[in-house]
């Protein structure tokens, strides 16, 4: 167990080798430094996210007290009024009621028609990239292409998008292993400042309501289906946070492994069809989303293993996305595999909603990139963020000939 180490700046690099060490040792494995059971096998995880004696809350069943657990800080309270509002903190039927009405804004028809959109957008921003020479990769193209869209779904105006990532940053450092005071403090002030934006736009949509996610989440809530203002508010910070964390990262941390498989960049850009292929490959390959948490809500077993209520379970999606029981040569970049069920997207019904348009922004930017800069290249070697949970980089320098 002792490679598995995540506050480990070479375990950060590089976490893959570590986690074969787990899957060789076992289906299961209790980790003491913050009291979760592991879980790194494929099959296991995939059973998992789909096994409803598991959730991602408990207290629509329990008290904390009942469940064995301390109730959250007093001085985190903002952070998780706003977090345990939004659906993928929910179970049934909250869970359902919020999905369904969500899930209107992300229909295939939907999706698809913003595709001039997103296409015209990672094409503006590619071409400054290119006229610049080169640049940072993730502040030119990865951050703003999915920051934009997702506030344009919901319908914040542009003059007001500048705090969104960094809110979404401080946000997200919540969900790494044990954080640390002061990220939990970022954390608070980011969810006040932001539940607070959204509280004064959600007051204007109601007196001059839009074509835009906030104002169709209002009309549905007038016309009976019930969504309070905090589940109105949480949920718009969940898409914004969901709808551009995963992309961002899948962007540089793919880019990144092409730059280290030449061959395999090379083919792309020799075949572009063969985009949507490598984008599956890229997401399996360095998964942006390491671990996903459910709690035990009644007792399970593992190969042997009782994992009693109370407990917490952390599916490493990460090395799930390298079994070899699933896939072939798993260390091997392949973009042109095609059994490839890798879950970097979940699985059960807290599949990511919004996957279909992750998978348009994704294919627009590499597009973009494919066709407008041909010779991009590594313009020096990126710096890892200090993250496990949430894998990404620093920057991604490049230069465009």
């Amino acid at each position: 167990m002792a490679a598995f180490d995540p506050w480990d700046a070479a375990f950060l690099a590089d976490p893959y080798p570590a986690y074969a060490e787990l899957r060789a040792k076992g289906r299961v494995h209790y980790f003491e430094p913050t009291d979760q059971w592991l879980v790194p096998h494929h099959a296991d995880v995939s059973a998992l996210l789909r096994e409803r004696r598991l959730g991602r809350t408990y207290v629509h069943r329990f008290t904390h007290e009942e469940f064995g657990r301390t109730a959250p800080s007093a001085a985190h309270e903002p952070f998780h009024t706003l977090n345990d509002h939004g659906m993928l903190d929910l179970e049934p039927p909250d869970h359902t009621r919020i999905r369904r009405l969500v899930s209107k804004a992300f229909t295939p028809r939907t999706v698809e028609r913003l595709k001039p959109y997103v296409s015209n957008l990672a094409g503006e921003l590619v071409e400054r990239l290119v006229e610049s020479g080169g640049g940072d990769l993730l502040s030119d193209v990865a951050e703003p292409l999915p920051v934009a869209v997702i506030a344009e779904m919901l319908g914040i105006p542009e003059a007001d998008r500048a705090p969104l990532r960094p809110w979404s940053a401080d946000i997200c450092g919540m969900y790494e292993l044990n954080p640390p005071e002061e990220v939990a403090a970022r954390a608070v002030r980011a969810s006040v400042e932001f539940s607070d934006y959204l509280r004064e736009l959600i007051a204007e949509r109601r007196e001059h309501p839009g074509d835009d996610l906030i104002s169709g989440l209002i009309a549905a809530h007038d016309e009976g289906d019930r969504l309070t203002e905090q589940e109105m508010i949480s949920t718009a910070v969940l898409l914004l946070n969901a709808g551009h964390e995963a992309t961002v990262n899948a962007t540089v941390n793919g880019w990144y492994a092409l730059f280290r498989n030449p061959a395999q960049l090379e083919a792309l850009r020799a075949d572009h069809s063969l985009i949507p292929g490598a984008i599956e490959e890229l997401m399996r390959y360095d998964t942006p989303l390491q671990l996903f948490e459910r709690w035990v809500l009644d007792e399970i077993e593992i190969d042997g293993t009782t994992i009693p209520r109370g407990a917490e379970v952390a599916m490493l999606f990460g090395s799930a996305n390298h079994d070899p029981a699933v896939f072939a040569d798993p260390e091997r970049l392949d973009l042109t595999r095609t059994d490839n069920p890798h879950i970097s997207f979940s699985a059960g019904i807290h599949y990511c909603i919004g996957a279909p348009l992750a998978r348009i922004e994704l294919a627009a930017s590499m597009t973009a990139l494919l066709e407008k800069a041909p010779a991009l290249a590594l313009a020096e070697e990126p710096k890892r963020k200090p993250n496990f949970v949430i894998r990404g980089l620093e920057g991604l320098r490049v230069t465009c000939s």
